[in-house]
């Protein structure tokens, strides 16, 4: 109940679902039976989604524009820097919101040239069904993974996997949902075992290669004390980690 209540309370995640809620609404009024088939075409999509803006975007290399930086420290440096810190563990609002409509309007459009009269509820299917309901579970085994609280078997393989990406190399396992691994494996960013037995751990690790000390980190952690609860304390520590 406590992760379900951490999760409900992140911002984004009512919106979420209220896109599911308005998916489901326009299969059921606007869309034939078969429409709901395409909905597990949504779930491989919001996958290879989930790699590619963590991979691509999430894990640019760091700007040297500071208001560029925090950006991308909000979206996903900041949750590197503070791996235990609850309020980094989802993904902002002002990502996974745009997200969304840019991947429904894109979806419909395409299937607008081809099937005009089933693109709307086609699209619904795929993505406010299909694809948010991935992104809700990436959302809960993101989370898990990240508590020392009790895990069930897929959980507990999901958090192996996604420590290797935290503590061992940030350029591997950049996927989180189960079964995202296949994409890693076949993209190669996978670490088999013979690979982890001697991989060493990357030098500033938790600071994506920059020194701890770094100004733009400094600057990040201190635009954003207040609204994530850092201590002065933890900063400090941060910058000499």
């Amino acid at each position: 109940m406590t992760r379900l209540k951490m999760l409900i309370h992140h911002n984004s995640i009512p919106v979420m679902l209220c896109a599911v809620a308005i998916g489901v609404g326009l299969l059921l009024w606007h869309g034939p039976v078969w429409a709901w088939g395409f909905v597990l075409l949504g779930i491989p999509a919001q996958m290879l989604n989930e790699y590619g803006l963590h991979r691509y975007i999430f894990h640019l290399d760091p700007p040297r524009q500071q208001w560029a930086f925090n950006l991308l420290y909000q979206a996903h440096y900041g949750h590197h820097d503070f791996p235990t810190n609850t309020r980094l563990f989802f993904a902002p609002i002002w990502v996974s919101v745009p997200m969304l409509v840019l991947n429904f309007a894109l979806v419909w459009g395409v299937l607008s040239l081809i099937v005009p009269a089933y693109a709307l509820p086609i699209a619904a299917a795929i993505v406010l069904v299909g694809g948010v309901s991935t992104f809700l579970g990436y959302e809960w085994f993101h989370m898990t993974a990240h508590l020392n609280v009790r895990k069930t078997r897929v959980e507990r393989h999901v958090t192996t996997l996604h420590n290797q990406h935290h503590f061992r190399d940030f350029s591997k396992w950049f996927h989180v949902s189960p079964g995202g691994e296949i994409i890693d494996r076949t993209m190669g960013t996978a670490i088999n075992r013979d690979s982890l037995r001697n991989q060493q751990r990357i030098e500033f690790i938790r600071t994506l290669g920059m020194r701890p000390d770094d100004p733009r980190l400094i600057k990040a952690r201190h635009h954003y004390a207040d609204k994530y609860r850092l201590s002065a304390n933890e900063i400090e520590r941060a910058a000499r980690a």
